[in-house]
C-alpha cells in the first residue's frame, strides 16, 4: 500500500482572468474547486493509475469537511485526521498568470494530533510506500519529516520526500527512496543559480552522496533528469503539448514514477512514467487521467 501524507491540506481555487489587473474589480472566465495539497495530488493520479493508496493528514472545519468529501468522490482511500478547531486552507491559483497563487495558513494542528498522525503511521511495514510531500504549517516543527523516518527507521518502509530547502535536506541522511527537487530548489539547496543540464547532473549527484537514493529533477518546459540508485543517469526532453496548468505537475510526477517502479522495478521505466504523468498533468485542465499520461507516454515508445 502506497501512503501519501499532506500536513496542510487545502480546497485548490483556480480561476482565469483575462487582463487581471490591480486596483480594480476582476471578473472570472473559468473557475475550477478541486482538494489540494501535494500528497492529495499524488494519491488522486496514484488512484487513476489504478494503484491502491490512501491518503493521510490534517483537516479542519467546513472547508476540511468538503476536502475530504471531494477526494472520496474522486475514489481515493482516506484517513484524514479531524482537527477540533480551526479551518483548513482555501488556495487561489490564479491560471491566466502561471506561478501567481494565495494559499493559505491552515489550522493550527497540536503535538496531541501530530502523534496521532505518528500512531496511523506506526502500522506501515516494509512492503509499504509513504510519501511526505509539501511544506510544513508553522504550527508543525520543521523537523516533522525527519522525525517520521527515525520513527519508522526499523520497519523498511520506502519513503519518498517531495520539499524544499531544509526540509529536504534534513532527511537526506536517512537514505530517502526518492526525493524530487525541481530545478529552481536544487539551486536554493546549494545557494546558486543552476540550469544548464550537466550542472544540474552533478548537483543530482551530490544529494545522492548526502544520502538520497534517487534523485529526480524536474524541470518544467526542459523536461527532468534522473540520477538513479543503479548508477546511471536518465535524462529526458519535455514531451511536445500545448501548458494548460502547471499546478500539481511535480507531484504527477512523483506518483507516475511509483507506479512505473511497482510495475517493472525497473528505473529507467519509472522515469518515463515519471516524466509522462508530471507533462500529461501540465496538458490537462487539471491533475491528467490515465489515458492521458500513456498518450504522452508513446512519445517515448516512438523515439525508439
Amino acid at each position: 500500500m502506497i501512503y501519501t501524507v499532506t500536513l496542510s491540506a487545502s480546497l485548490d481555487y483556480i480561476v482565469s482572468v483575462h487582463n487581471f489587473e490591480l486596483g480594480v474589480t476582476n471578473r472570472t472566465t473559468s473557475e475550477m474547486i478541486l482538494p489540494g495539497g501535494k500528497g492529495i495530488n499524488v494519491s488522486m493520479i496514484l488512484q487513476s493509475l489504478g494503484i491502491e493508496n490512501k491518503a493521510l493528514g490534517f483537516i479542519a472545519g467546513f472547508v476540511g469537511e468538503e476536502i475530504r468529501k471531494r477526494v472520496i468522490e474522486m475514489g481515493c482511500q482516506q484517513d484524514f485526521i479531524i482537527l477540533p478547531s480551526g479551518v483548513s486552507r482555501i488556495n487561489i491559483k490564479l491560471k491566466s498568470i502561471e506561478g501567481t497563487e494565495i494559499n493559505g495558513q491552515g489550522p493550527y494542528i497540536s503535538s496531541e494530533y501530530i502523534e496521532k498522525l505518528f500512531k496511523q503511521l506506526d502500522s506501515l511495514n516494509e512492503h509499504d510506500i509513504l510519501v511526505l510531500a509539501g511544506s510544513v504549517p508553522d504550527s508543525v516543527p520543521d523537523s516533522i519529516y525527519k522525525v517520521i523516518m527515525n520513527r519508522l527507521s526499523d520497519k523498511k518502509v520506502m519513503i519518498v520526500v517531495d520539499a524544499s530547502n531544509d526540509l529536504l535536506v534534513n532527511v537526506l541522511e536517512n537514505h530517502p527512496f526518492l526525493i524530487k527537487p525541481n530545478s529552481f530548489e536544487l539551486g536554493e539547496i546549494f545557494g546558486k543559480d543552476i540550469h544548464d543540464r550537466k550542472d544540474i547532473m552533478k548537483h543530482a549527484k551530490l544529494l545522492q552522496q548526502m544520502g538520497a537514493r534517487n534523485v529526480l529533477v524536474s524541470m518544467a518546459g526542459d523536461g527532468a533528469i534522473l540520477a538513479a540508485e543503479n548508477g546511471r543517469i536518465y535524462d529526458a526532453p519535455a514531451p511536445k503539448g500545448k501548458l494548460k496548468n502547471g499546478v500539481g505537475a511535480g507531484d504527477s510526477m512523483v506518483a507516475g514514477f511509483l507506479a512505473g517502479w511497482l510495475e517493472a522495478g525497473d528505473y529507467e521505466k519509472a522515469f518515463r512514467m515519471g516524466v509522462a504523468s508530471g507533462s500529461a498533468s501540465a496538458f490537462s485542465e487539471h491533475l491528467a487521467t490515465k489515458e492521458e499520461i500513456y498518450k504522452v507516454l508513446e512519445q517515448f515508445d516512438e523515439k525508439q
